[in-house]
């Protein structure tokens, strides 16, 4: 049994053909997805999906790369993570490749979502790109510790990684990890111990190989959990295993049955 800690099928790429998306993961055997918000304006839309499919779980949060909108507050997300599929808060963090320029807007997006999610008491889903230093600065700075969480789509060092494991947060890796370029990112796989590895598509993005350049679907994260296994010298069982296992323990409001 696989799970997908991070997709986004509620994207037009993959709502408009999700009976065939979520028959691809059954004949996959990915048993459970989290649908991670981006926006809040269509929050209602994850949270409906969830609310249909009991294998469908969500989160609430504002991702890094959306400049000029209506900004969270702690009481809102607060609010709206009570919902019983609302597993999560997230996706945020920084993200200094693709915006430039004074961020410190994104900054305080990212301390706003940490608080909330240490009032709610649900973990977090980070997004960090090029922003090691801050990512973690921050993470200390408004004790996400105490919610704890997952890096997700994880392509910085091992040092940042194992900084994010002393927090109490567990990394999770996506197709990238199967691109033939990604070679650093691969020895960070085969550094961190199984027991704080998550896995996941991010779909509609990032198809592993052997799909690169297609739309990516939950399906895929068996190919994710495979070459984990490969780099590990390991079996896919075990990925499998020891991922659901580690999914189940950060977001225990997730009933896998």
């Amino acid at each position: 049994m696989y799970i997908d800690s991070h997709c986004h099928i509620n994207f037009p790429e993959l709502h408009e053909r999700m009976d065939a998306v979520l028959s691809s993961m059954q004949d996959h055997k990915v048993s459970h997805a989290l649908c991670v918000s981006v926006t809040l304006d269509k929050f209602p839309d994850i949270l409906a999906l969830a609310n249909q499919k009991k294998h469908i779980f969500a989160s609430v949060g504002v991702h890094p790369d959306y400049e000029n909108i209506t900004e969270p507050t702690v009481e809102q997300l607060v609010e709206l993570s009570r919902h019983e599929k609302v597993v999560a808060i997230g996706e945020t963090g920084l993200d200094y490749f693709r915006l430039k320029g004074d961020l410190t807007w994104q900054r305080e997006r990212f301390r706003t979502h940490i608080q909330a999610a240490v009032v709610a008491k649900l973990p977090l889903i980070i997004h960090t790109r090029q922003a090691p230093e801050d990512t973690i600065r921050i993470m200390i700075e408004e004790k996400a510790d105490k919610a704890t969480g997952v890096m997700h789509c994880f392509t910085e060092s091992y040092a940042m990684a194992k900084q994010a494991i002393d927090l109490g947060f567990f990394i999770s890796f996506s197709g990238i990890i199967t691109f033939k370029n990604a070679e650093d990112l691969r020895d960070t796989v085969k550094k961190i111990p199984l027991e704080h590895i998550l896995i996941e598509t991010d779909s509609p993005y990032l198809a592993p190989v052997p799909n690169r350049g297609k739309t990516n679907e939950p399906s895929n994260v068996v190919y994710v959990a495979e070459k984990i296994a490969e780099i590990k010298n390991i079996s896919v069982e075990e990925v499998a295993e020891a991922t659901t296992h580690n999914f189940s323990q950060l977001f225990p409001k997730c009933h896998l049955s």
